[in-house]
């Protein structure tokens, strides 16, 4: 991976894999010709430009259309879905990679770096769905279906659907490759989290066709800028959940 990245990015990269800050670049001996170049300051942001290459900007989803903005999630959930790939929980040969050696601790450092990224949400698109399609996502996202046992999403992701602390992610404006792909690791076992697995046992109660129309109406959605997660909550989960005790 690093033979595609420019000098600096790639650095970065090196420096987040080992999870140990990267250190500065020394410059080169001053000459008549040639002034000193200044030390490349260590931080966070630096060690963590080897996201954007997926992930965007800052951690602002990009328009390949598949992967995922982290940017303000909150640091629970960021930090699960780390420890997953680095458990493999989660599969993707890049970031099953990238965290199988790192503690806790530089986890929880990655997964409060990006949360604390205050970002606005791109402007809403068109989801292409027809008026009953419409109608039945967003029947599922506000109101679900008890009697097949499938929640509101908003029960779990916030009433606007912008997350919860300290572990639900938003959802709104997720590309909805992404969000199907999900949705389907979870309905065929390929993505789990820990025991139990609520989002994989409402996934595998939604059809095909239900899964496609929320992806779509999610990634369609956006939101004010300022919005961040709701506040924890006293109130019970609808199911019992292993990434929200």
């Amino acid at each position: 991976m690093a033979r595609l990245l420019p000098g600096a990015l790639a650095a970065g990269l090196a420096a987040f894999a080992a999870g140990a800050p990267a250190q500065p670049v020394p410059a080169a001996a001053p000459d008549a010709t040639r002034s000193a170049a200044p030390p490349v300051e260590d931080g966070m942001a630096r060690r963590m430009q080897a996201c954007t290459v997926c992930h965007g900007r800052e951690g602002r989803a990009t328009s390949a259309g598949y992967f995922p903005r982290i940017a303000g999630k909150p640091e629970g959930y960021l930090f699960n879905q780390l420890a997953n790939f680095r458990e493999e929980r989660r599969h993707n040969a890049a970031m099953n990679h990238l965290m199988r050696h790192m503690s806790d601790d530089y986890l929880r450092e990655i997964a409060r770096y990006f949360a604390g990224l205050d970002l606005p949400y791109p402007p809403a698109r068109p989801h292409g769905l027809t008026a009953a399609q419409q109608a039945q996502a967003e029947r599922l996202v506000f109101e679900g279906v008890p009697a097949r046992g499938i929640p509101a999403c908003t029960a779990c992701h916030g009433a606007r659907m912008a997350g919860r602390l300290p572990a639900m992610p938003g959802l709104l404006t997720l590309p909805a490759d992404y969000l199907v792909g999900q949705l389907g690791a979870w309905r065929t076992g390929l993505r789990n989290a820990a025991a139990p697995d609520c989002m994989g046992e409402i996934a595998r109660r939604l059809s095909a066709d239900e899964a496609s129309a929320v992806a779509r109406w999610l990634s369609a959605q956006t939101l004010p800028p300022g919005t961040g997660p709701e506040a924890a909550t006293a109130r019970p989960m609808p199911l019992r959940c292993g990434s929200a005790p």
